[in-house]
Order: C-alpha cells, then structure tokens, then sequence
C-alpha cells in the first residue's frame, strides 16, 4: 500500500491549460450534465449541516452557564465591547469613530467585524440584546473553521484525516472561548483556513467538488482577510499566490492571440490581495498622520519607542521560549485549552507534512504559513492577555500536522505489522479526546470572565448612564463596556480609542502627567473609572463616587474597579522653582522630564525608557505642607541631555531632583559641581521621598550657545530626575 493510497486521495495528473466552457445563459457550463438550482444550493450548503449542528450544541451548552452565572447576556473580555461600540457608531453613520463627536480613531483593529455587527442596530436592537447577534456569528464562524479546516485536510489526509482534523476544530477549548466571546477571532481563523484551501486548489488546478475555485473568490478572501485583523496578511499573501496560477492558467489558454505587455498587465490583478493590507494603513496617515493604528502602537514592541533593534530581538525571542517552552505545551497560560506536552507531536506532525511535498507542494506550505504564523504575537508586548488570544486563529496548522503525524504513525506501524495500520484512526481519536477533556474547563471559565466583566465593567457602565451627567467625560483604562454601557463620551487614556493618547500611556504615568497639563481643560475627563493600579497618576484622582469588586475572576485588570471624580489642580503646580529665584532672572531653556516633547527637544538620553521609572510625585518640600505635582524618571543611573543658551552669559541652573547620595553635575566633559542630597535622607529618598528637593548652580559663560550636560551619582546609587531650568543671570 503506498503513502498517497493510504491517505484516500490517489495521485492526479497535472492540470492541463484552462480551456473556456460554453455557458449557459444563467451561467451553468453546458459541458456534461447540468444540475438544477435546488441541487446546486444543497450541494453549497448542505456539507455545512453537520458542523453547524455540532457548533450550534456546543454553543448552546456555553450561553446557557453564561446566563446562569451572568444573569444576562454577557461577554468575557472588555474588548468585546470595542467592537460593539464601534458597530453602534458604524450604524449611525460615523465610521471609525468610537464615540460621538470624537473624530476618528486608529484604534478599530478589525474593519469588518464591527461591520458586520452594525446591522443588528438597523434592527432596532441596542444595549446586551447584541450580544445575541455576536453569539449566532460565533456559532457560524465555528461551523465554518471545523468545515474549512476539514476540506483543507482531505487534500493530503484523505476523509478519515478529514473528519479528524474537523473534530480536533470542533473540540477546541480555546474556539469554544472565543466563538462566544464576542471576538474577531473565529473570524480570523475562519479566513485563514478557507483563503488556504481555496489558494491551494486554485494552485493544484483542481477541487473535489468541481472546477478550480475563481479568481473573484480568491480576490475578495485577500482583501478582507487583513481587515478582520492585520495578521490576515498572511491570507493575501495566499491568495497573491493563487490568484496568479488562476491568471497564469487563462494567460496559456489565450497566449496565440495575448501580447506579453498584456499577458504582464493581467498577471497583476493577482495583487489587488495587497490593498486590503494597505488600506487602513493609508487611511490612518491621511486622517491622523500616522500609519499604525493606535492599539499597534500600544501592543507592538516594533513602534515602542524606547525598544531598539538588539531590545525588540532580545524580547521576542524570550518570547519564543516562552511559546515553546510553555504555551505551545499546555502550561501555565494555556492549560485550559492545549493538553499537556501537545506541542512535541505537532512539531513532528509539521515534520512529517513535508512528505506530501511533492503531490501537494502549495498546500503543504500555506499549512506551513499558517503555522509559522504562531510566533506572530511573540513580537507583541501583551502577548499573555486576553487568555493568550492572538495565537488562537493559527490552531487549524497544528491540528494538520497531528493528523499528519498520526498519518505517519499508522504508515510505520503498517510496515511492522499490516494490522497496525489501525494506529492512525486509534491516534486520531486520541488527540481529539485529549482535546475534547479540555472543553469543560474552558466553558466555565467563559462563563466566569463573562460574569466578571458583567459584575463589574457592564455595572458600572450601567451606573454611569444613570448617575453622570450626559455631558460628562469619562477617563478610563478599560473602554469598551463602560463607553458601550453609558452612551458617555470617554477619553481612552491608554489610547486604545482617543486619538493621540498611545504614545502617552506606553511611556509611563510621568509622562501622561506631563501631557494632560497641555492638553485644554475642556478635553479632559470630568471623571475616571479606572483600576488605580493601573492608572497609576493619583494627582488627578479626586473623590471616589463608587466601585465594583470581583473577586472570583482571573480576567480583570484588578478585583476593583473604583469611579472617581476628576481633579486637575495639582496641573501645573510643578512648572516653576518652588523657592523665590533671585530678582531680574529670565528663563532662557527649560527641561522638563518625563514631557515627551521636552524631552526630544533637548535629545535627553531616556535610557531603558521602562514605564515601571516614569513616574508622577505629589509631594511637598521640607518645611511646607503645599503639595507640588511632577512628572518624572526614577532609578537613573545618568541623565544626559542638550539646551541652548546665550553663549557668554552667566547662566543660573535649577535642579528638581530626588537623591539619596551626592549627584555630580558635567557640562561640556566640565565638573560643574555636586548636588548634595539634604541633611535628613530619610528612607525613601532618591524618587520615592517624602519631600521634593531642588538645587541651584552658577553656570560659567560659555562660547557656544549649545551646550551638553551630564549627570551621574558619585558612588554609583541612581537618583530621581523631574526637572531643569536655565535662566539668564542679570548683569553685576
């Protein structure tokens, strides 16, 4: 019995030149029998009927313990109502806007999924009646990822592996999680596999079912894949590849009467895949001046502004050890969903797909390139959030190459013994009981995050409409359910969804000070509902109103979640020296630490740039018991930085630092001087102290107006650094 025999799929010969087919008026080929509509509509939809009756009874089992737990319709993650809030808006005619009179966002990860979520409000439906809508697309999505994955699968495994691999789909903690979980991600998986299997037989010029698939068809799946989320990329890519067999194919059929201008010309329709990839890029740029989106920005270790090339290389590969060592082996992060160790026999499966090579060569590396698609989010900086979410859509390679490897298992055992051919449905059935124990763990854990985010996010959402003025602006960290809930306008202060906040939150609380003292009052939050440790920036927290707590989660930011009223009169209060500054000085450069724009104006070294060292103080000096507020970094080893001033003046030089032991102060390779910390360091000192700390330094004249300064401590201790100013010293 031969390898190809053994999988149910003979070999076929290559495909001969794609000839033209006399149609029909309707469009039905006239060569060979012709089948009627009914017959040609059961033939499309009738393989859907046993996945969508297995999706639709694991579907049901999940709402029903959400609705138990939850006592409403509910969903497990708060970015779940990002998408409903952005399908509300897209329904009212404000596309990419997150809230009403917001202006547009970069922050829609996903075009398509809001998309096609907004119809549920053009009938009349509003508030958690949705999520009704969100359950029935999961279940669709679920059907199809198991059917995909399954014609995927039968190409080189034949019905058995076939009807495996859809089983492994079907029995999947994780796609149980996610197809009801209000997510774009059985979207993406979905997508994935169908873009792959069509791409394939668009290449092998063939289908089970008929003619090879059209290049509409491969068009269409390229350019919405990357829409449903950027990972999609790798479904253009698929569908670039097919797409230009499909037009080689037609260029042979026409060579006699085709230039070799127009065949080329035609050949590039194969890249209208590439749009759907550009297209949010672009319109990003043109709206806002930038082409990443906003969640990028926040998630992605590549835009981080302090993460060079050698720090990006070093943290995805911790991340890749991670992956191979823990996630993709059912430990820690992913145990409810991945058996113990399962990722050995993939990685062997993987192996042995290469043997197919030579009668599937395209097949086996779309599998390949959904599979090497799991490392993606080993480039991104919250790659464990959200139940380790991002690697979830690339599932359908692995369970390929367990049917692969159980393929192969059987192949060998066969050619010990003829019996043990029977090995590969017996491994068959392991992997997907070893799947299926998992299932229980993840519904309740569904059902638990979804009541979670209902006790406490959808709560407060709902307390919110009830009790905050209609023109209140809410501050807040999670923004989904609170904006969806309230019907308030918000400001994402991790900039998720307000315009322009990203770069703010990914540098560290020291810096968002910085940036609400010059943002106009009229924008800011009259309120917060915030995890305060999270926020980070209790200078603007003013009285509490109200909290939630749950504690019976692992999906929240925090047991509690506490509404606060705004407070914003600590803004500004660090700006000048606190001490009164000799009579006729005039302030010629500042330098204010942790103010992003400060900063790049004067090149000051940032260093390590942790947001963990950026830091906001509220604080009062020795002596009074005014507080101050500032923005600053702590744990510095050195500050180095460059100012501009009037060259041949004598210059006076005021230091806000927090230091335990002496700091030394450089200009131009020059000692200027020591900045000795006070007489009482209590503990605590050196960017945690209990009181500010400012010094002052006579700066001789200097020929050049641009100058360079550094400081470092004597005996290697780091300090704090909040602020400089340099004034002009007057005359005698």
């Amino acid at each position: 019995m031969t390898s190809e025999s053994s999988t149910g799929d003979a070999p076929e010969p290559a495909a001969a030149p794609e000839r033209p087919r006399a149609e029909a008026p309707g469009g039905e080929a006239t060569g060979g029998a012709r089948r009627s509509l009914p017959r040609r509509i059961a033939a499309r939809f009738v393989p859907y009927l046993v996945p969508l009756t297995v999706s639709s009874a694991i579907g049901a089992w999940s709402v029903r313990e959400i609705l138990k737990r939850a006592g409403e319709p509910a969903m497990p993650l708060d970015d779940s109502f990002i998408h409903l809030q952005f399908a509300r808006q897209i329904a009212s005619g404000h596309l990419f806007q997150f809230v009403p009179g917001g202006g547009y966002s970069s922050g829609a990860t996903s075009a398509l999924w809001p998309s096609a979520l907004a119809p549920a409000y053009w009938f009349g439906l509003d508030g958690l009646e949705v999520v009704w809508v969100v359950w029935a697309l999961g279940t669709l999505l679920h059907a199809g990822t198991i059917l995909e994955t399954a014609r995927l699968a039968r190409g080189f495994a034949g019905r058995a592996g076939a009807i495996a691999a859809g089983a492994m789909c079907a029995v999947f903690g994780a796609f149980l999680w996610f197809a009801w979980s209000g997510m774009e991600t059985m979207g993406l998986t979905w997508i994935l596999v169908r873009t792959a299997r069509v791409a394939a037989e668009a290449c092998e010029g063939r289908s089970r079912r008929g003619p090879p698939p059209s290049l509409a068809q491969l068009l269409v799946l390229g350019l919405a894949a990357p829409l449903i989320r950027p990972e999609g990329v790798l479904a253009s890519l698929m569908a670039v590849i097919g797409a230009n067999h499909v037009l080689a194919r037609r260029n042979a059929a026409h060579a006699p009467g085709r230039s070799r201008l127009v065949a080329s010309a035609v050949r590039l329709v194969a890249l209208v895949p590439l749009v759907g990839v550009l297209s949010l890029p672009v319109l990003n740029h043109l709206l806002v001046g930038h082409s990443a989106s906003s969640t990028a920005m926040v998630k992605w270790l590549w835009l981080h502004p302090d993460v060079g090339l050698g720090a990006f290389a070093e943290a995805t590969l911790d991340n890749v050890r991670l992956m191979l060592t823990s996630l993709m082996v059912g430990g820690g992060w992913t145990a409810i969903f991945m058996p113990l160790g399962i990722g050995v026999p993939v990685a062997l499966g993987l192996f042995v797909l290469l043997r197919h090579t030579r009668r599937v060569p395209h097949r086996v590396v779309f599998v390949l390139l959904i599979a090497a698609g799991t490392f993606i989010p080993c480039t991104y900086d919250t790659m464990l959030w959200n139940r380790v979410r991002y690697m979830w859509p690339f599932a359908p390679a692995w369970f390929l190459a367990l049917v692969c490897l159980s393929d192969g298992l059987g192949l060998l055992g066969e050619r010990l013994w003829r019996p043990l051919r029977l090995a590969t449905p017996i491994v068959y059935g392991a992997f997907a009981v070893a799947f299926a124990v998992k299932l229980p763990w993840a519904r309740d854990d569904l059902a638990q995050s979804s009541r979670a985010i209902s006790k406490q996010q959808v709560a407060l959402g709902k307390w919110a409409a009830q009790k905050l003025p209609p023109e209140a602006i809410i501050g807040l960290n999670d923004t989904g359910a609170l904006a969806y809930m309230s019907g308030r306008r918000t400001f994402d202060v991790v900039g998720l969804t307000t315009e322009g906040e990203a770069p703010y939150w990914v540098a560290g609380p020291g810096s968002r000070f910085e940036h609400y003292e010059q943002l106009p009052r009229e924008k800011l939050p009259t309120h917060f509902v915030v995890y305060p440790q999270w926020m980070q920036c209790d200078p603007v927290l003013g009285r509490e109103l109200t909290h939630r707590t749950v504690r019976d989660q692992s999906i929240l930011g925090g047991a509690t979640m506490t509404a606060y009223e705004a407070s914003w009169s600590l803004l500004g209060s660090g700006a000048a020296p606190f001490r009164a500054l000799p009579a006729g000085v005039e302030l010629v450069d500042e330098l204010d630490v942790a103010d992003l724009e400060s900063e790049r104006g004067h090149r000051y070294a940032r260093l390590s740039g942790r947001p963990s060292e950026n830091l906001v103080q509220a604080l009062a000096f020795q002596g009074s018991s005014r507080k101050i507020a500032d923005g600053g970094r702590v744990n510095r080893p050195q500050d180095r930085f460059e100012t501009e001033l009037p060259a041949g003046q004598r210059i006076l030089m005021v230091l806000r630092l927090g230091c335990a032991e002496p700091v030394e102060i450089w200009q131009d390779d020059v000692k200027l001087g020591v900045a000795e910390p006070p007489e009482d360091r209590g503990e605590g000192r050196g960017g945690e102290g209990r009181c500010w700390e400012e010094r002052r330094i006579e700066l001789p004249p200097s020929k050049r107006s641009r100058q360079a300064f550094v400081l470092h401590p004597a005996d290697g201790r780091p300090f704090a650094s909040y602020h400089y100013w340099f004034y002009l010293a007057p005359e005698g």
